[in-house]
């Protein structure tokens, strides 16, 4: 028998070196697993049985997180997979341990899809308004989601420098795998204004920016509305100052411009990045693309993942209901 701390350090090191997962994903299994063999008091390897995994289980399932809801199903799922795939590697290693075959994965039910109005989301592209920079980043930021589809990691992890007449990126997603995303005419020309206006040498793409003031000599810091003479006693108007660029643009920063600019456009819903990818998937298969490309596109590893988007999508299934649904009452 080993212990389990030694163990588990093994595994997530074969993660990341042999099997090339990513640090977050090593940062995952090893939260995943240190809740389990906390909770259980897990020694050796001996110590993982069906009974305390059974008893982990019920742990999660009757969790109480904010405002007394319970953990999610698919959230219960990850732990699960941990334990497995733990498990997996340990007998691979010559350890006689509980069978993975013994641990069957909850069942849950499939993903549902929220995606608005191809009018609401017209408008929401539209909403940046202004030629002033913060604007024409975040026009070429809502642009660039609807055009290529990415992830919001990916989208804050592009660099500046690449062909933008080809239309064409390389991203790393997620696994380091690299594939293609494409730009729109529209997107290739939001990014072009955009980088036209800077003047920094950063190397991201989309740059993060600090809230612009505005700044008069001896009067400190203004609002953004500029005040009139007599308000600064008859003297000149402050000076505006532009926006200071900070480094790279964060996921949380992301979220909250869209979200706000969905509220700009009317939208009553709570809007999120990943909802445009949504967007761009099912505008991709409603517009007759196979759901092999798409699955290419969305850089999904597995095929099942894309077919989520399929019963949103399904011309035929309208077509077999307009042609015979109610021919009596005709």
């Amino acid at each position: 028998m080993a212990d389990i701390n030694k163990l588990l350090k093994n595994y997530l090191d074969y993660l990341e070196i042999e099997k090339n997962r990513s640090p977050k994903t090593r940062e995952n299994y090893e939260r995943y697993l240190n809740v389990f063999i906390d909770f259980e008091k897990i020694k050796t390897e001996k110590s993982i049985t069906v009974d305390n995994v059974r008893n982990f289980r019920l742990h999660l399932a009757r969790t109480k997180i904010l405002e007394g809801k319970t953990l999610k199903k698919n959230t219960q799922t990850y732990y699960v997979i941990a334990i497995r795939n733990f498990l997996k590697y340990l007998i691979k290693q010559d350890y006689n341990v509980l069978s993975p075959d013994k641990i069957e994965l909850p069942k849950i039910s499939m993903r549902q899809i929220e995606i608005i109005e191809y009018k609401d989301l017209e408008r929401l592209l539209e909403a940046p308004k202004g030629q002033d920079l913060r604007a024409l980043r975040d026009r070429a930021i809502l642009e660039t989601f609807f055009s290529t589809g990415l992830r919001i990691s990916e989208l804050c992890g592009l660099n500046r420098y690449f062909d933008l007449s080809r239309g064409e990126i390389s991203v790393r997603g997620k696994g380091d795998k690299l594939r293609i995303v494409f730009l729109s005419e529209r997107a290739k020309k939001a990014i072009k204004n955009y980088l036209d206006k800077r003047t920094d040498t950063e190397e991201a793409l989309f740059i993060s920016l600090t809230k612009s003031f505005r700044l008069r000599q001896g009067l400190g810091l203004w609002p953004t509305k500029l005040p009139s003479a007599d308000e600064v006693g008859g003297q000149t108007k402050p000076k505006i100052k532009s926006p200071k660029v900070i480094g790279r643009i964060i996921p949380r920063t992301v979220q909250r411009l869209v979200n706000s600019y969905a509220r700009k456009a009317g939208i009553p819903d709570k809007v999120t990045p990943h909802q445009l990818r949504h967007q761009f998937a099912t505008d991709l298969l409603i517009g007759g693309a196979d759901l092999r490309s798409v699955q290419e596109l969305l850089g999904h590893a597995n095929v099942s993942t894309t077919q989520i988007y399929t019963h949103l999508t399904n011309k035929e299934l309208h077509e077999v209901h307009r042609a015979f649904h109610s021919r009596r009452r005709k």
